[in-house]
């Protein structure tokens, strides 16, 4: 996250998202993900649109990270599904149009992958919850740059960090920025005595070289 307002403020998204247990730490349990990785964490920020209080601080630490990264920024969209309630309350925060963009094309009726008007000449910042590889954030990206129009990057809640998607989003030409991320997370957690020690040093191995870390 590189917007200047409130240092403090991706700890506390992070210890947010500890206490509602949108983030779960595990490195002795480790979690298989759907890519085959062995990892110490997982995430679901989709129970974060459950706690009124959390959601709204997710929405307006997005709301700064637009103004300060992507101020020509005139239309908020949401990455389906997740995305979507975060960039529905940011739009209503900046008073903004909002799209959303579809995992694929409709199989029926227009066969619409893209949801909403936009406006003329319009510069779209894309939401999505979690950044992993950046595949499926990227793949919107690519859906709307098809239509012609512009995106100018991408505002999520929490990124791993992996080196993948920093290749990926390099070559898709698309900035990221994000409220908080995986190494904050690790130190928060420990802060709060939630990982010991030797987990925080397990944790710390796993983003070095997360595709051998239990090898």
């Amino acid at each position: 996250m590189e917007f200047k307002i409130m240092t403090n403020f991706k700890n506390q998204i992070a210890s947010d998202l500890l206490k509602i247990k949108a983030v779960t730490l595990a490195p002795k349990k480790p979690f298989t993900w759907a890519s085959g990785i062995e990892a110490p964490i997982y995430t679901d920020n989709r129970k974060t649109i459950g706690y009124p209080e959390i959601r709204t601080q997710i929405a307006e630490g997005l709301c700064e990270v637009i103004k300060e990264n992507y101020p020509e920024a005139n239309v908020i969209g949401g990455v389906a599904t997740a995305g979507i309630p975060h960039a529905a309350i940011v739009a209503d925060k900046l008073s903004l149009p909002m799209i959303y963009v579809r995992s694929k094309p409709k199989d029926h009726g227009a066969g619409k992958q893209i949801e909403g008007d936009l406006p003329d000449n319009p510069k779209i910042v894309l939401i999505d919850d979690l950044i992993s590889t950046g595949g499926s954030v990227l793949k919107a990206v690519e859906a709307v740059r098809n239509e012609g129009v512009e995106v100018v990057g991408v505002a999520a809640i929490f990124t791993y960090q992996l080196s993948d998607s920093d290749t990926n989003f390099a070559e898709a030409n698309t900035k990221l920025n994000t409220l908080t991320n995986y190494s904050e997370m690790i130190e928060q957690a420990h802060k709060e005595k939630m990982v010991s020690d030797e987990d925080l040093q397990l944790l710390k191995k796993w983003r070095d070289d997360p595709w051998n870390w239990n090898k």
